[in-house]
């Protein structure tokens, strides 16, 4: 095996989830073993790699030190890393000059955002770090499984026991099958209309990227109609809609509206929106965030699904796609000073979304009329 001399040594924590339903970890063994191969100290909180069919026994067999409660990792951890934001028990544990590495969606929360502003901690989002072609790697894998898992989860929802109009998505020979739109043609909507489409219903896929349009129709099954994304296009599209999936992404803020309270009473009676777009305060006026226990609500007839987690019901998938992806950069932060390891990855310095105290990503001031901070990399 490569040996390794790391810069220096920090102590890295692993708490267990503990949003609803949230079966995703944020570290897998074989992280554990690069970490403490480099000469770091890997600390896990009992039963937090069990939702994804981790065991503690996986973990400690290659380094990990199990501890029994959340405070202890919280206390010791120069460096944590979540899947999730801390939810409002874990916010009085966050501590100055901590780093903190998962998904914020600060965006969607002020409320998060002033509890880490005043903790001092230093907030690296995964959504908004970034590849040298642009891209958002940390983004990507779960976009890929919150988009696949979206037409799972409108075809079920389509059923009637679920309140839904009675629809089977692919239809049936002498029976048309059902409309999708998909608003959005980034990673999400794009893997939500190759399924749709796999299961043989008619899609509408809409993007306000004329190039991004093409790709997709060349690319896309044929039952899969690219249009370009208006205020006109998406009435029209929704007015035959059996399931909406709202797929936009503006990284590191709020999502826009696409669609008004009062568009929904152009919606046919019981059809079903996904808005994946939860995370970041949705696309849709009537969204809110639900759960994976009460996952959905009705609104004028038409059914709502905003569970803000939805790749934490397929845990292990999941989780292993997920730190494919995070590995590196826990790396990067673990083996280097913060300062030093921004200045070597503007992408991954392009994840601090708060320093000490400061709002360091724009959009998150914008969202929240905060006064942006920049610093000097050297």
């Amino acid at each position: 095996m490569q040996s390794f001399k790391a810069n220096r040594s920090i102590t890295v924590g692993v708490p267990r989830e503990i949003k609803t339903h949230e079966s995703r970890v944020g570290m897998i063994p074989v992280g554990v073993e690069e970490l403490t191969r480099r000469g770091h100290q890997v600390l896990i909180q009992a039963g937090a790699g069990q939702g994804s069919g981790i065991s503690d026994e996986d973990y400690s067999r290659h380094g990990a030190r199990i501890v029994p409660d959340a405070e202890t990792i919280w206390s010791q951890a120069d460096l944590v890393v979540k899947v999730k934001e801390p939810l409002e028990q874990e916010w009085p544990l966050m501590r100055n000059g901590q780093m903190i590495f998962t998904y914020f969606h600060f965006a969607a929360s002020e409320a998060l955002t002033r509890a880490v502003l005043a903790s001092g901690a230093t907030a690296i989002a995964y959504e908004t770090i970034h590849d040298p072609k642009g891209g958002l790697p940390l983004l990507t894998p779960m976009s890929e499984v919150a988009g696949r898992m979206s037409v799972q989860e409108g075809a079920k929802y389509l059923e009637r026991p679920f309140e839904g109009r009675g629809i089977l998505l692919g239809g049936v020979p002498g029976v048309a099958p059902a409309h999708v739109v998909v608003l959005g043609g980034g990673v999400v909507g794009s893997n939500a209309a190759k399924v749709a489409a796999g299961l043989g219903a008619r899609v509408t896929l809409l993007d306000i990227n004329l190039d991004r349009l093409r790709y997709l129709d060349d690319v896309m099954p044929k039952n899969v109609a690219t249009v370009f994304s208006d205020r006109h296009s998406i009435l029209d599209s929704v007015r035959t809609a059996d399931l909406v999936i709202g797929a936009v992404l503006i990284p590191g803020a709020r999502a826009p509206r696409l669609l008004r309270r009062e568009d929904l009473k152009l919606m046919q009676p019981r059809s079903v929106i996904i808005d994946v777009a939860i995370d970041q305060g949705g696309c849709v006026e009537t969204s809110r965030p639900t759960t994976h226990d009460h996952p959905t609500y009705l609104v004028d007839d038409v059914v709502h699904y905003c569970v803000t987690n939805m790749p934490g019901a397929v845990g292990r998938t999941s989780t292993y796609a997920l730190t494919n992806t995070t590995l590196p950069y826990v790396l990067q932060l673990a083996g280097r000073p913060l300062d030093e390891a921004l200045a070597r990855n503007a992408g991954l310095a392009a994840g601090v979304n708060i320093r000490a105290g400061q709002v360091t990503n724009a959009a998150v001031a914008e969202t929240f009329g905060l006064p942006l901070q920049g610093w000097d990399l050297g």
